[in-house]
């Protein structure tokens, strides 16, 4: 670890994580023979590889920086701050590889991948264990990703419908997921359902902007957003808010990495459904309610079945 004199500030920081991209895919399940040591470089963290144990025992040594599971897997430990995010460099590389893994958000922690990787896609979904009819969100850099992926908000007209766009520029980031029409530029696996040749016609789509430190860090140094579907255990309809048991739960199901940011409340997004007359509150969660959302009637049914955020 650098000395505390010499730490670079954010924007050095940011401009300081990896923008490579591998030429060749690969697997990204880290060996399970011992690999050379690394050499140590300044501004560079030690990987150290654990010896066996008991995952329920599993400690993060604050005087470790990285550390490979058993299984492979590489677990980051980032200040829920996000002032060392520095340390988030080999995650970036390991999405833009094609990685599977589990990152924090100003929510739950949610598993994720690259947008584009249509492999990683379909991986996400066999470690998730959800359906290929359900719906997968998109993490979004900014308000230009949503408008790329989705047809993006009204702006208002002069017959009085309101400015919705001005108002979401408000509350966002923020721990909203929106529920909006997608574009051609969405990728068709994202709302896949049946085999491989058969796909749901594009419609709707989740979007996101979080307001978590750690998040918006890995975000604003990918090329794209990301796919995201929130992290639950197998067999419950229950968020895992403890990273711990994350890593305990999800690494034989073949995770990459996890980012620890420290144990989460159970308080998901609000889903907000933008596809009708009026933003429908679908789901309220952390959110509050806004004055121009309308809560959605507990007997009906909503235009878009969704819980994935």
């Amino acid at each position: 670890m650098a000395p505390a004199a010499a730490r670079p500030t954010t924007t050095d920081l940011f401009s300081r994580l990896s923008f490579r991209r591998a030429v060749s895919p690969s697997h990204f399940r880290l060996p399970s023979t011992p690999a050379p040591a690394p050499r140590l470089q300044a501004a560079t963290a030690t990987i150290v590889a654990l010896h066996k144990r008991n995952p329920k025992r599993l400690k993060y040594d604050s005087q470790r920086q990285f550390t490979r599971g058993d299984g492979g897997m590489l677990r980051v430990k980032v200040e829920p701050s996000g002032e060392d995010f520095w340390k988030l460099d080999p995650i970036v590389d390991l999405i833009n590889r094609g990685a599977v893994g589990v990152i924090p958000t100003d929510t739950v922690y949610s598993i994720v991948c690259d947008l584009s990787n249509n492999d990683s896609i379909e991986r996400l979904r066999r470690i998730k264990g959800i359906v290929n009819s359900k719906p997968l969100s998109i993490l979004c850099r900014s308000l230009r990703d949503i408008d790329t992926y989705t047809t993006g908000f009204p702006l208002g007209t002069n017959q009085g419908q309101a400015n919705i766009f001005r108002a979401v520029k408000r509350v966002l980031p923020g721990p909203y997921t929106f529920i909006l029409p997608a574009t051609k530029e969405l990728p068709k696996q994202c709302i896949k359902h049946g085999s491989s040749t058969r796909y749901a016609k594009r419609r709707q789509v989740g979007v996101r902007i979080p307001d978590d430190s750690i998040c918006q860090a890995i975000l604003q140094n990918l090329e794209e957003p990301l796919i995201c579907t929130s992290v639950k255990y197998l067999s419950e309809d229950e968020w895992i808010l403890d990273p711990v048991t994350i890593a305990d739960i999800y690494e034989p199901q073949g995770l990459d990495f996890i980012v620890d940011g420290g144990v989460r409340i159970a308080d998901p997004s609000t889903v907000v459904d933008m596809a009708g007359s009026y933003p429908t509150i679908i789901r309220q969660g952390k959110g509050p309610k806004l004055d121009w959302m309308v809560a959605e009637d507990q007997d009906a049914q909503s235009t878009y079945s969704y819980k994935a955020a």
